[in-house]
């Protein structure tokens, strides 16, 4: 995560937030250090102990109503034990009357003082999501990510494999596209994979003799979306005869994207493959897991029932034999 100020916030979500900057523009850079912002009904009370001078602030009516009810001293007094320079910012909601005191001690000390239109609790927990989604980790991958019968699948390999031709077909057949060459892949904080990509490539698509093309011109925008949940990850690569391929599936592989784990299948790629069809299959099997149906799993079941039954008597006549 790189350096986050408080313009940043204001630029990006201010109108979804309400926000009016009612003054402190000379501290509109200063930086945002931690995803969190906070009430500071029990620190204006004077309960200091465990308050945190690097967090938003947020002065509900509660708030407000607290500081019109001390003495002017007094307020200047609890305003300056809880306002210093590392404070990123101070929101007023419900458009409040801001006390002179709080738009002094923000004028004296830089912080850019905010006045917001919506209620204090739904400011606080928007502005918590909102932060957290900005601090969340991000990388980016080389690969393409696709939406295949509601599955995200992330196809990754080598230059020239075929990824962006096996997105092609599978936007052909009513599929969708997020990101080609480059997603950009986030952690969330329910402990999932969101993949997107940059805005510029947004919905474009490099296909080699061809050149650049945009996806949503070409089939619709019901084609693309902007983000998906990276639920597993497919390599093509080029066919190895000398390599061993897994052919029935009981063994499910992961790989580790930003600590969490996220299935993988590796497909070979040779002339005569339908390359589209299997990621569609891969893609429904992985449905079917998710269910409880793994079809592999059935199979060796099955097979060991007819087996285990078939060596018992073969081994009961042999024992047979030798009594003879």
């Amino acid at each position: 995560m790189g350096m986050y100020c408080v313009n940043d916030l204001y630029q990006q979500h201010g109108e979804k937030l309400g926000l009016d900057l009612v003054l402190g523009e000379e501290g509109i850079r200063r930086r945002i250090q931690v995803p969190e912002a906070h009430r500071p009904g029990l620190s204006l009370a004077g309960f200091l102990k465990d308050h945190s001078d690097k967090r938003i602030l947020i002065f509900g009516r509660v708030e407000i109503s607290y500081i019109r009810n001390l003495e002017p001293e007094e307020r200047i007094e609890r305003l300056q034990a809880i306002l210093n320079d590392r404070t990123p910012a101070v929101i007023v909601a419900r458009r409040c009357r801001l006390p002179k005191e709080l738009r002094a001690e923000c004028a004296r000390l830089g912080i850019p003082l905010f006045r917001s239109s919506i209620t204090t609790m739904s400011l606080l927990s928007k502005l918590i999501l909102l932060l957290t989604e900005e601090f969340a980790p991000v990388i980016n991958c080389h690969g393409t990510l696709v939406e295949v019968f509601g599955v995200g699948i992330l196809i990754q390999g080598e230059s020239s494999v075929g990824k962006s031709e096996a997105a092609l077909g599978l936007i052909e057949r009513g599929h969708r596209l997020i990101s080609d060459d480059v997603v950009k892949i986030r952690r969330r904080e329910a402990n999932y994979l969101e993949g997107f990509g940059a805005d510029l490539t947004r919905h474009h698509m490099e296909i080699r003799g061809i050149g650049i093309i945009n996806v949503a011109h070409l089939y619709g925008a019901v084609c693309v979306r902007d983000h998906k949940c990276v639920d597993l990850v497919v390599k093509l690569e080029e066919w190895d005869e000398d390599h061993y391929y897994d052919r029935i599936g009981t063994e499910d592989k992961t790989c580790e994207i930003l600590g969490i784990r996220v299935p993988f299948h590796v497909l070979p790629v040779k002339p005569g493959r339908d390359v589209v069809l299997l990621l569609e299959t891969i893609a429904l099997n992985h449905r079917l897991k998710q269910m409880g149906y793994h079809s592999a799993r059935e199979f060796t079941s099955k097979l060991m029932d007819v087996l285990v039954p078939h060596n018992r008597k073969k081994r009961g006549a042999s024992g047979n034999d030798a009594r003879l």
